[in-house]
């Protein structure tokens, strides 16, 4: 009894997480990001990594990336860059190439997703031993704070339908902030062939899919302070086709 205790302690702190922060044009959110990261990281002792992968920003997010490595050091600020916009899902592979991690946490850089929440993530990973653990608007105290009717009406709309249609077994299938077993989120990006918004959708449907386990935080969700929105009109389109596709082949 003693000697498991004392092996899942040893395995507790053997545990890495990398956190991959895809960024573009984030130069004034990267600072605050990285600062709150390694803050609650700290706080935490689990032992990280921070991976910035820029896809060319024209803004300069990759010089202040550059500034944030001096300062708090190249191994824990990990810069893997790329020339261009080449989408979210390859951003992932690409960083998950250079993560040293056995954990992999996934967030916005636009500080919509808050690095307080990370150490609930990793307690409830450990809790129910889950592959994936996601954070979720729609249960328990999780919430949207700073979008307006027509932002809250689309997001609602679009998990509404997809829970209809794909009956995931998670209630937030549009986030984007969650922590993966590394070979967990490896298998689920070889299997999801979907880019954009889509792709966080299909990540959840793929892992219920293919029998993974799956955990919940609720988390607040803040609208991005600096810089403009990403979401259009194309990317509901996009959406709304995806959503489509992957209830005809799932």
């Amino acid at each position: 009894m003693a000697s498991g205790k004392i092996n899942k302690k040893k395995q507790q702190e053997s545990d890495k997480y990398s956190v991959l922060l895809p960024t573009y044009n984030e130069r004034e959110n990267l600072p605050l990001i990285v600062w709150l990261l390694v803050k609650y990281f700290g706080k935490s002792g689990h032992n990280y990594e921070i991976i910035v992968i820029d896809d060319g920003s024209p803004d300069g997010t990759m010089q202040i990336a550059e500034q944030l490595q001096k300062i708090y050091g190249d191994d824990k600020i990990v810069l893997r860059p790329r020339p261009k916009k080449l989408g979210l899902g390859t951003a992932y592979v690409h960083g998950i190439k250079h993560a040293t991690g056995n954990f992999i946490i996934i967030m916005d850089a636009d500080l919509s997703h808050h690095p307080k929440f990370i150490p609930q993530f990793i307690e409830k990973q450990k809790e129910g031993a889950y592959d994936v653990v996601s954070g979720t608007r729609y249960r328990g105290d999780g919430g949207v704070y700073g979008w307006d009717l027509r932002r809250k009406l689309i997001s609602r709309g679009a998990n509404f339908i997809t829970q209809v249609l794909l009956r995931p077994g998670a209630s937030d299938l549009t986030g984007s902030f969650r922590l993966y077993k590394k070979d967990v989120l490896e298998s689920l990006v070889e299997h999801c062939v979907s880019k954009g918004y889509v792709f966080q959708m299909e990540m959840i449907v793929r892992a219920r899919q293919l029998g993974y386990t799956i955990g919940e935080v609720p988390i607040s969700f803040v609208d991005r302070v600096y810089g403009e929105s990403k979401l259009g009109g194309n990317e509901i389109v996009s959406f709304l086709k995806g959503l489509l596709t992957l209830f005809a082949t799932t």
